[in-house]
């Protein structure tokens, strides 16, 4: 059989797709690589750079949203038609009552209420927080990372999450709510209404 020099033969689509996964993957590898040997060398060579790494990574929180910006930008993230994200639950927050409890609010809620993230964001932490029992803690897009307390979590570390998505339910009748920015616990008033 004589093969003509227009014909060309057509891989599958999922060829294809391996190709490009296994790419993707060998680029994540080496980038983790070339990372993992630049704070290597760093921290054999030079003190102040380990005291510095030690300052900002271990003493301050990391902004994981910043990350996934990035992430989504440069890497092959998810893409988003706009910067606007959808609710899953679109009714406001409802509680009954409102009190200060320590750095935040104690919000008096409906028995097993089903708690929604107030916005979009990465979840940085879930288990029990003093004061607050059960926490979850969500660093939203704006910077603002939320303890969501006295909550059964219905998410995983790292989540990222959408605003009105479902975060769990509360234990019993309280929720409690902080609010903090670069740190610093902030009033509660600027994001309850």
């Amino acid at each position: 059989m004589v093969e003509s020099k227009f014909y060309k033969k057509k891989e599958p689509q999922h060829n294809n797709n391996l190709k490009k996964h296994i790419r993707v993957f060998i680029t994540k590898v080496l980038l983790t690589i070339i990372v993992t040997l630049i704070l290597l060398i760093g921290f054999k060579t030079n003190l102040e750079f380990k005291s510095n790494f030690n300052k900002y990574v271990y003493n301050t929180s990391l902004p994981f949203t910043d990350f996934k910006t990035l992430y989504d930008k440069y890497f092959l993230g998810t893409k988003k038609e706009s910067n606007e994200t959808k609710e899953v639950f679109n009714e406001d927050l409802v509680y009954t009552d409102k009190s200060m409890y320590e750095d935040g609010v104690k919000l008096t809620v409906e028995s097993n209420y089903l708690v929604k993230a107030l916005d979009s964001g990465i979840v940085v932490f879930i288990g029990d927080k003093d004061k607050y029992g059960k926490t979850v803690i969500i660093q939203q897009m704006n910077g603002v990372d939320v303890f969501y307390g006295n909550v059964t979590s219905s998410v995983n570390m790292y989540d990222y999450v959408e605003k009105g998505s479902l975060i769990g339910e509360t234990i019993d009748t309280n929720l409690y709510l902080a609010f903090q920015k670069e740190g610093s616990f902030v009033d509660y008033k600027e994001y309850i209404k």
